[in-house]
């Protein structure tokens, strides 16, 4: 799992409900896009999504094509959708050369509050102000991890925690992307959430674009688990005999059913599989990893099991 990079001295003194904003391009961030081992075909349409927010929007009136600006990425915890969403946001940088593109990320649980009233304040504050004024300024792409926190399920809402105040922050948002549509064709939210069945049926309806992550198949098992081992060889170069072991592809099936995290945390659990190996990683054995992965796979049924 990437650990969040250090936030820039940029970052200080955001608006409430924003955690990070950067300049586009950004080649950390392209690092990203090539880390997530997707089919080509879906990261093409996802790119071509996003680059069609900025070329037609602002030429095509609305009541013929009602974009939103809105791409939604769904799919189980550890399939990459905050990595590739920012990685994605990077890419549509570096298609529109010298468009001076910036990045925005949200941090919703920032704009929650058990006071009745100010979660709604701030979600529009947050979207008619801190985020148009943004958009004001030229091209911008904007985050929203955990959607479902913003745009909870009006329906399945209970009695509990102020609902009234969270069906209002819901309100706000549909009611602010309305807005931001009509006013700013140089926006684009990349949206994320490991729930979609916890998101409002009105946000879902405003996406441009819905696309489910699904769990590696064993191609993409394959190449997630050479490219961790490629990169650690550069540390440990004897690791690098792994990757054209004869068992390799066995291995890389035995990960089938493991998300792209855990099969990264699965290699470090093979590392730390004695004590020995522990302080010489050079000396895990292909059989480590065949362990680490059943290992992985197994507490992963065991935890459904107790969902």
């Amino acid at each position: 799992m990437r650990h969040a990079a250090a936030v820039q001295p940029e970052d200080q003194n955001l608006p409430k409900g924003f955690q990070r904003s950067r300049p586009l391009q950004d080649p950390k961030l392209g690092a990203l896009w090539e880390s997530i081992f997707l089919d080509e075909t879906l990261k093409s349409q996802l790119l071509s999504q996003a680059m069609l927010n900025f070329t037609l929007r602002s030429k095509v009136d609305r009541s013929v094509i009602p974009l939103h600006g809105v791409i939604l990425l769904v799919g189980p915890p550890g399939t990459g959708k905050t990595s590739l969403a920012r990685g994605l946001a990077h890419r549509t940088a570096e298609s529109f050369r010298g468009g001076n593109f910036r990045l925005l990320e949200v941090e919703p649980h920032a704009l929650t509050s058990s006071a009745m009233g100010k979660t709604q304040r701030a979600v529009s504050d947050l979207f008619s102000q801190s985020i148009a004024e943004a958009a004001a300024n030229g091209p911008t792409i904007v985050l929203l991890d955990e959607v479902e926190t913003l745009a909870a399920d009006r329906s399945k809402m209970s009695l509990e925690a102020n609902p009234i105040d969270i069906h209002r922050a819901t309100d706000a948002v549909l009611v602010q992307l309305d807005t931001l549509a009509d006013q700013h064709p140089n926006l684009l939210f990349i949206a994320t959430s490991n729930f979609p069945q916890a998101i409002d049926s009105a946000f879902t309806s405003r996406c441009d674009l819905v696309m489910q992550l699904p769990l590696p198949d064993r191609e993409a098992c394959s190449r997630i688990l050479k490219d961790c081992l490629t990169g650690l060889s550069r540390t440990y170069p004897a690791i690098s005999r792994l990757a054209g072991s004869a068992q390799f592809g066995g291995c890389a099936a035995e990960c089938v059913g493991l998300d792209g995290r855990a099969i990264r945390k699965m290699v470090a659990n093979a590392l730390a599989s004695s004590p020995q190996t522990a302080m010489n990683p050079e000396q895990v054995t292909i059989e480590d990893l065949f362990a680490a992965a059943r290992a992985a796979k197994l507490s992963r049924v065991q935890g459904d099991k107790h969902k």
